[in-house]
């Protein structure tokens, strides 16, 4: 048998404060634990070259713009977790996905063709016929008007109504560019 393979200690480091940060907002990360670490090697190896934290299964453009859909947590990771019990690389699972009662097959890409094939940056506005949210929802009007913008985080959901969006979010701890206004 060989000898467990070694991590150097900021992979160690970036595993155990996702681990803290996922947990905390009702995520898990895949308890197969040398796979993850090889994962957040390679999100820390997308953070040396590109400056932010890609997905480290897809193909960044190396331009934080065009690749704000795909910084971890990714944009499609609910969704994912959500229909199959893993997101698209795997890091983050669900109790279903661990329990064995959803099965462990590989996750089609969500993300968007234009942006993989154009690099359009995910905050592109959408075109005719589309909404701004990728679940498919339309706000719904109250008639009446609001005193402050609604933002929405894109990759959990959160919405909050203030001048700006935070400079992280509460929940899932993205930055503010990861924000939409909503309403």
């Amino acid at each position: 048998m060989s000898a467990p393979e070694q991590f150097p200690a900021e992979v160690v480091q970036l595993y155990e404060r996702l681990k803290r940060e996922a947990e905390a907002g009702g995520y898990r990360l895949n308890p197969d634990r040398r796979f993850t670490l090889r994962l957040i090697q390679g999100l820390l190896e997308n953070q040396q070259r590109h400056g932010y934290l890609a997905c480290p299964c897809r193909l960044p453009f190396g331009e934080r713009d065009k690749d704000l859909d795909i910084i971890c947590p990714c944009d499609y990771r609910d969704a994912d977790l959500a229909e199959f019990g893993a997101c698209y690389c795997a890091l983050y699972v669900s109790d279903d996905w661990i329990a064995g009662r959803k099965p462990h097959k590989s996750i089609p890409e969500r993300r968007p063709e234009k942006y993989m094939r154009e690099g359009y940056p995910a905050s592109t506005q959408p075109g005719p016929g589309e909404t701004s949210l990728s679940s498919g929802h339309v706000p719904v009007s109250t008639g009446r008007p609001l005193s402050l913008p609604v933002w929405r985080c894109k990759v959990c959901g959160y919405l909050c109504a203030r001048d700006e969006p935070p400079g992280v979010c509460p929940v899932c701890k993205a930055k503010k560019d990861r924000f939409e206004r909503f309403m």
